[in-house]
């Protein structure tokens, strides 16, 4: 079996237990949308197309108080070693979607646009662990990029355990180890409320209250990144204007 920690206290990727993966992102990748994000974290990809708020397509989703949020999230066939092709009706892929759009329901101030409709299209080209706060932290960034109004940012993390010892933002060997439990979580910056909690495997009640801690903490530090990402489109629009 694999060491996940060695004696050193590094992980298998040369971490240390409270390092998060290597983050590049960048806003205002497609002229297509509305809204748009390419995010990296370690080795996991995500591209995020935003389309709206617009009529929507369909009477069933309409809400008369609201905008109705529709998110789709697609695997790229060469994400994983698998090399398979997923349908959309694929459990787990409707899984990731619908946790996704249960955490912006409450974030996005949908009812500044009664019936109408928020397209998040997600789609996932390198798989590496962390896939769900990778697309969060993705989807945030091409929902502030389309102009949809928000109450905060939403910023996601994992966290887990190996050997008694909390470790922060996993990697698909460690997510795929039956001996570590993994969370993840995605707050809002601004006023710490808890906006997903989402545990993959059990973990000791006493346990909880740490990794959670740990969580939020990374949670904290790719806020940073994605308001860079912000403000580096914003400034470079406003040079656009100003020639």
């Amino acid at each position: 079996m694999q060491e996940l920690l060695s004696p050193e206290g590094l992980r298998v990727d040369g971490r240390r237990p409270n390092e998060l993966r290597k983050i590049s992102c960048r806003a205002s990748v497609l002229r297509s949308s509305d809204g748009s994000a390419y995010y990296e974290q370690g080795n996991t990809k995500v591209l995020v197309a935003v389309y709206g708020p617009h009529e929507s397509r369909h009477r069933s989703q309409v809400q008369f108080d609201r905008a109705f949020i529709n998110v789709e999230f697609n695997v790229a066939p060469f994400s994983t070693n698998e090399r398979r092709k997923r349908s959309k009706n694929d459990k787990r892929l409707l899984e990731i979607a619908s946790a996704i759009k249960q955490t912006f329901e409450p974030v996005v101030i949908t009812t500044l646009f009664p019936r109408s409709q928020i397209d998040i299209y997600l789609h996932l080209f390198q798989h590496d662990g962390g896939t769900l706060e990778t697309c969060i932290n993705a989807a945030t960034l091409a929902l502030i990029d389309a102009g949809i109004p928000l109450h905060d940012y939403v910023c996601a993390c994992t966290a887990g355990y190996i050997e008694n010892t909390p470790i922060l933002d996993l990697n698909h060997t460690e997510e795929a180890s039956p001996e570590t439990p993994d969370l993840t979580i995605a707050i809002l910056p601004r006023t710490q409320k808890i906006a997903l909690l989402q545990m993959e495997s059990k973990l000791h009640v006493e346990k909880v209250e740490e990794i959670i801690t740990a969580a939020m903490h990374g949670c904290k530090f790719i806020h940073k990144k994605l308001d860079d990402a912000v403000s580096q489109v914003t400034k470079e629009l406003s040079e656009k204007l100003n020639q």
